[in-house]
């Protein structure tokens, strides 16, 4: 155990600066695409519950595609069939826009239950206030329906973080890229993956536990 131990030190300390980089680019990609599939699934969840006309069906196309396809086949279009139309994006761009628009697909959805969820009441309230429809949602369907939706919004942003780990296949140097390419240099497979499974461990823990506490912060009054 002791020499397991000084194995993966060992390993991490003679690679840090490139496990270091590996890491900050994992971390970069998963802000993009977290702050990414906030925001296409707040909008787009809202089209949804309200109807929106066109929005609302062309989301529902969206939804279905991304749900129904592999995340890996949406990674090679944008990467290898984008660019036969004349669409060519760096591997940054292509690492975090893959997994924001895999992430809005399903965050989207998580919004839409959330406002759906809200009961027409307090909707009623709010024009009663004489609010106008915008602003109903503004002040009574967004804050009671986005905390609803909160807590299937973790296990979105946890999958986002998870999955920015398939950019191996195009060669971005995130963390698994790295670890995976210094292993195969070094034979040092077992301290290599042993590595990335603490490191995933810790990130998807941390933001598990910031989100839980936002959650309790948030919390609707009737639920504390």
């Amino acid at each position: 155990m002791i020499l397991a131990t000084y194995d993966l030190w060992a390993f991490v300390s003679d690679n840090q600066e490139e496990l270091l980089d590996g890491l900050l680019n994992t971390l970069k990609v998963s802000a993009f695409a977290i702050a990414g599939a906030f925001v296409i699934g707040l909008v787009l969840g809202a089209a949804r519950a309200h109807r929106i006309p066109v929005v609302s069906q062309l989301t529902a196309i969206y939804v279905e595609v991304i749900r129904n396809t592999p995340i890996l086949v949406q990674i090679f279009f944008i990467f290898y069939a984008l660019p036969q139309l004349g669409i060519v994006f760096d591997q940054f761009t292509v690492a975090w826009l893959s997994v924001m628009i895999w992430g809005g697909a399903f965050n989207s959805e998580n919004f839409r239950a959330g406002f759906q969820a809200v009961a027409y009441r307090y909707r009623e309230a709010g024009y009663a206030l004489g609010f106008a429809p915008f602003s109903t949602f503004l002040n009574v369907t967004l804050p009671i329906g986005g905390r609803i939706a909160l807590p299937s919004s973790i296990n979105t942003y946890i999958s986002v973080l998870k999955n920015t780990s398939l950019m191996y296949v195009i060669g971005y140097a995130e963390l698994t890229t790295t670890s995976l390419n210094i292993s195969n240099l070094t034979l040092q497979t077992t301290e290599s993956l042993t590595m990335l499974a603490v490191v995933y461990l810790t990130l998807v823990w941390s933001l598990s536990a910031l989100i839980r506490l936002l959650e309790s912060r948030l919390a609707l009054p009737e639920s504390r």
